[in-house]
């Protein structure tokens, strides 16, 4: 398989046959779970019922330390016009790190075509937020057979001057950076760290309800019994700055030139992590583009205002209901055939 990125360090972590259990991860009242085996990684999946048959398919892709919960509140506004499906990509959610301990953008890009091949749902409406945002960019562009449009919430595209508040969170990349934040922050509390990524990610912290942040404690005490947690973000973040790095036909910004799918830019004014000046940029590479602008929401628009990136996806949605459907491209995802099993 011909690889476009530099190649990952040899996964340090056990199996996930022999990885520890933790508590189990929140369902939401209409949402189910199911474990979906591919070649090489398990991939867990949240799904919402429809309302009714025959919609065309939907699926989310979230952003470093995230999960497919980052979805729950955008899925349910959209059941009358798509079937929902969002992926915890591997090492983040419930799904167990990939076999390859291939972090970067293109390994979780080919989780993502996996997944759509052997799903057979394609081609679907593709959802990405921050590193998610530039996963399925490299997807649109690699397999436009798999797109029928493209939802961008704060996509982590390069930008050449990064936010200084940004900073910490590239440092993840740097060797020996998560050995010494772990040590610094053995004291904290799952709260505090709660707090702290609430305040980086919403333009107001105040929107989240105490249900909300109580459910994200959870989450929070959850994620850090999993011994392959900081790896996965560490990796993960190394990936996005390897991304960053590319140049030529594999650049994320060559590529998005290259998407051919009907896509929506959503960027939020108060947005800490990806540069609200990087819309116009954005406008003008993807070639078939539509942007949203919300001053006051921050890097997770989707969480913070839901109803107005649903409203914004159903204007897309009427004004393309036609799929896009293209000849692939040679690109990063060479895959072989996949058998899916499901469970509970």
């Amino acid at each position: 398989m011909p690889s476009t990125e530099p190649s990952s360090e040899p996964p340090s972590v056990p199996p996930a046959n022999v990885l520890p259990k933790v508590a189990a991860v929140k369902i939401a009242e209409g949402e189910r779970l199911r474990s979906v085996h591919l070649p090489g990684m398990t991939l867990t999946v949240r799904s919402t019922r429809p309302l009714r048959d025959g919609l065309p398919p939907a699926l989310y892709v979230h952003g470093l330390g995230g999960s497919s919960q980052n979805w729950s509140a955008l899925m349910p506004l959209l059941d009358g016009v798509v079937e929902s499906e969002a992926l915890d990509l591997p090492g983040f959610g419930d799904s167990p790190p990939p076999d390859d301990g291939n972090y970067s953008i293109t390994g979780h890009a080919r989780a993502v075509v996996r997944y759509v091949d052997a799903s057979g749902r394609g081609p679907v409406h593709l959802f990405g937020n921050s590193l998610g945002g530039a996963v399925v960019t490299r997807v649109a562009a690699a397999r436009p057979d798999l797109v029928r449009t493209l939802t961008l919430v704060s996509p982590a595209l390069p930008e050449l001057r990064v936010q200084r508040s940004a900073v910490p969170t590239g440092l993840l990349a740097l060797p020996g950076v998560v050995s010494l934040f772990n040590r610094l922050t053995r004291e904290w509390t799952a709260e505090q760290r709660v707090r702290g990524v609430t305040a980086l990610c919403y333009g107001d912290p105040g929107l989240v309800s105490p249900e909300g942040f109580r459910n994200a404690v959870e989450e929070m005490e959850r994620r850090l019994r999993l011994p392959y947690f900081w790896d996965a973000m560490a990796r993960s973040a190394r990936g996005i700055v390897n991304a960053y790095t590319l140049g030529g036909q594999y650049g994320l910004w060559r590529q998005a030139e290259r998407v051919l799918a009907p896509t929506l830019l959503v960027y939020g004014g108060r947005d800490q992590l990806v540069g609200y000046r990087m819309a116009r940029r954005a406008v003008h590479a993807f070639r078939d583009s539509r942007l949203l602008t919300l001053p006051d929401a921050g890097h997770v628009a989707m969480m913070e205002y839901p109803e107005t990136v649903a409203t914004a996806f159903r204007e897309l949605l009427a004004d393309t209901e036609r799929p896009t459907v293209g000849e692939r491209t040679d690109g990063i995802v060479d895959d072989e055939p996949a058998n899916q099993s499901t469970g509970g």
